[in-house]
């Protein structure tokens, strides 16, 4: 899979960069020989930590940039200041050079600086970024988390297109079943826009031949309810963090409890397979890697406090992406989607008038 594979590496970004980076970087080297990392960052401050990391160092070449886009940066200001270690690892991937490009760096710039090199795929309005949440029967999708404050129906209904292939790439599933978050489950709850969005899912999804599960519940995609799930991004991002922080306090709750006496320890002691599996369940950076779904070109976003495991599962992601036919797949049937809208749009336009009543007249 990672055969010849060029990564593009933004090596400054995040709150330990560059050490969790590199050190990222030489996990994902040692279990992917063959792979090769193109490094964008200060040569002075990443050749001493490449020295101590030799399957990192091997596979690697480093793009000198002092440049960095601070955790702080306003989109606005990252856009404008080209040469920075992001700007330039996303550059390599608009250059050919690379086959995806993975950064733990700010959030907002990143994707500006990313739109605005790359640019969204033909028939998209905006582009979202994807969450891969755990659940008992594996991972869900969960889009968009971040990218967009609000999304109008017909967002929502790419977000979905996306989310499918997304999830057909990334997990091999044959017919993704893509569920849109609400209040509730009925048809009739939720706002106007939520009603029209799954309206158009499943108009278009009849054509697109996608299997449209309905609305779904927050508690619905931690247990796995449906394959994809779609929402804005205002919506999205405070459901993951809820989710991250509950898992947070879940773990502080067990550990307190395993340490609480002598009987406890010796408990935890026997149990230690099982606890340790349930940790590694229950660990954020396993599921690390959210990718920026609609442009031109494959962007991985690390948590900003990514830990070595973390940034290297994000690379991970990436790899399988760049391996997939994710990109054929989105871009053929945004294609469908535009030509399904055009031929709703026509038979609209044709149907007759309603007949006036007497008293409406």
């Amino acid at each position: 899979m990672t055969s010849g594979l060029s990564l593009s590496i933004d090596a400054m970004g995040g709150d330990h960069a560059p050490d969790a980076i590199l050190a990222g970087v030489d996990q994902f080297a040692q279990e992917n020989p063959g792979a090769h990392f193109i490094l964008h960052g200060d040569q002075a401050a990443l050749d001493p930590l490449l020295a101590a990391l030799p399957a990192a160092k091997a596979a690697s070449e480093i793009r000198h940039t002092v440049d960095i886009v601070p955790m702080d940066a306003k989109p606005s200001q990252a856009m404008r200041k080209k040469g920075t270690s992001m700007w330039n690892a996303i550059a390599s991937v608009k250059a050919g050079e690379a086959a995806a490009v993975v950064s733990a760096g700010n959030t907002g710039a990143l994707m500006a600086v990313a739109h605005l090199q790359l640019r969204t795929m033909e028939g998209l309005h905006r582009p979202a970024i994807t969450a891969s949440w755990p659940t008992p029967k594996g991972h869900c999708v969960v889009l968009d988390v971040g990218a967009n404050v609000d999304s109008d129906p017909n967002q929502l209904v790419d977000f979905a297109i996306m989310g499918e292939a997304f999830a057909k790439a990334l997990y091999g599933l044959d017919r993704p079943k893509i569920g849109l978050l609400n209040v509730g489950s009925e048809d009739v709850k939720g706002h106007e826009d939520i009603r029209e969005a799954m309206r158009l899912l499943r108009l278009y999804g009849a054509s697109l031949n996608l299997d449209v599960h309905g609305f779904v519940e927050g508690n619905d995609i931690s247990m796995g309810k449906t394959d994809v799930v779609v929402t804005d991004g205002f919506t999205g991002n405070i459901a993951l963090k809820t989710a991250e922080g509950a898992a947070r306090l879940v773990g502080a709750f067990l550990k307190e409890a395993l340490t609480s006496s002598p009987l406890a320890m010796a408990g935890a002691l026997l149990a230690s397979s099982g606890l340790k599996k349930l940790k590694n369940r229950m660990d954020p950076s396993n599921s690390n890697g959210g990718v920026f779904l609609g442009l031109n070109g494959l962007v991985i976003k690390s948590h900003g406090g990514t830990d070595a495991r973390g940034f290297a599962n994000a690379m991970a992601v990436g790899a399988r992406l760049a391996s997939s036919s994710y990109m054929t797949q989105v871009a053929d049937n945004l294609l469908r989607l535009s030509a399904a809208r055009a031929a709703a749009q026509a038979n609209a336009a044709v149907e007759p008038a309603p007949i006036a009543t007497a008293e409406e007249a």
